[in-house]
C-alpha cells in the first residue's frame, strides 16, 4: 500500500489508541502474563510513551506515563486489579530474563 506519511501516522496513531483502550479494558490480564508472552507489557509501553515525549521535549515523568496508558493512577490500578503472580508466570518471566 502506498500513503503519505501523515496518512501512515495517524492510522499507527488510531491503532496505537485501540491497543491502549484493549489494555485498559483487560484488567483480567496480567502484566506479567503479557510479558510471558509478548516480551512488553503496559509499563513497558508507558516506558516507551514516555521516551518518546522526552524526545519531542515534553516533561513527562513515569507516574504520568503509567496514568496515561492504565487510564487511572498506577497505584488505584495495582489496588483494584493486580493479582498477586503464581509459580508457572513467574518461572517463565525468570527464564525469559535469565
Amino acid at each position: 500500500m502506498d500513503i503519505n506519511e501523515q496518512t501512515r501516522m495517524e492510522i499507527e496513531s488510531a491503532a496505537f489508541r485501540q491497543l491502549v483502550e484493549h489494555l485498559r479494558e483487560r484488567t483480567d490480564v496480567q502484566n506479567i502474563a503479557i510479558m510471558d508472552l509478548a516480551g512488553f507489557c503496559r509499563n513497558c509501553l508507558s516506558r516507551w510513551y514516555q521516551e518518546a515525549a522526552e524526545a519531542k521535549g515534553l516533561a513527562l515523568d513515569k507516574e504520568g506515563a503509567r496514568e496515561i496508558i492504565y487510564g487511572m493512577p498506577y497505584g488505584e490500578w495495582k489496588e483494584k486489579y493486580q493479582t498477586e503472580a503464581t509459580p508457572e508466570p513467574k518461572a517463565a518471566f525468570e527464564k525469559q530474563h535469565e
